[in-house]
C-alpha cells in the first residue's frame, strides 16, 4: 500500500460568510499550497462534516454548520483523500485560533480568490462559490 492510503482522510471547511469565503495561511505549507481551506484530519469515529466543523473552530474560533458535501477527491498535491464541506459561518470572529499551525486568516472575494490560490479549485467547490458568492 501507498503512504498517502496510510494516513487518514482530511475534510476541509469551505466557509462562507457574506460574500466572501474563508480561507487560512499554514505555517508550514504543503508544497504550492499556501493559503487553503481550513482543513484536518478525520478522527475515528468522525464523519467529513463533523471533522469540517471541528477543524474550522480549532484553527480559526469560527463557529460554523455543515451545509452539505460538495465532494471528494485524491488532492494532486498531498495525495491525501479530502472531503471538502460547505459550511456557513454562524459565531465567533475568524482569527488564528491556532498559532502554532497558522499564520493568518482571510475572508476573500470571489473576484480575488485566484490571486489566493493560483493552482485553481476542486471543481464542485470553484462551480459552489461562483454560485454563492456571485450572487451577494
Amino acid at each position: 500500500m501507498t503512504e498517502p492510503m496510510d494516513r487518514p482522510p482530511i475534510a476541509a471547511a469551505v466557509v462562507v460568510r457574506n460574500d466572501r469565503v474563508l480561507l487560512i495561511r499554514r505555517r508550514n505549507p504543503e508544497g504550492s499550497l499556501v493559503w487553503q481551506f481550513p482543513a484536518g484530519e478525520i478522527e475515528s469515529g468522525e464523519t467529513p462534516e463533523s471533522a469540517a466543523v471541528r477543524e474550522t473552530l480549532e484553527e480559526t474560533g469560527l463557529r460554523s454548520q455543515v451545509v452539505r458535501l460538495l465532494g471528494r477527491r485524491f488532492h494532486p498535491e498531498t495525495g491525501r483523500l479530502l472531503s471538502y464541506i460547505a459550511c456557513s459561518a454562524v459565531a465567533g470572529e475568524a482569527h488564528v485560533a491556532a498559532p502554532e499551525e497558522l499564520s493568518a486568516v482571510a475572508w476573500v472575494a470571489h473576484a480575488d480568490i485566484p490571486r489566493y490560490v493560483p493552482q485553481g479549485l476542486f471543481v464542485p467547490v470553484q462551480q459552489y462559490l461562483d454560485g454563492t458568492l456571485a450572487s451577494h
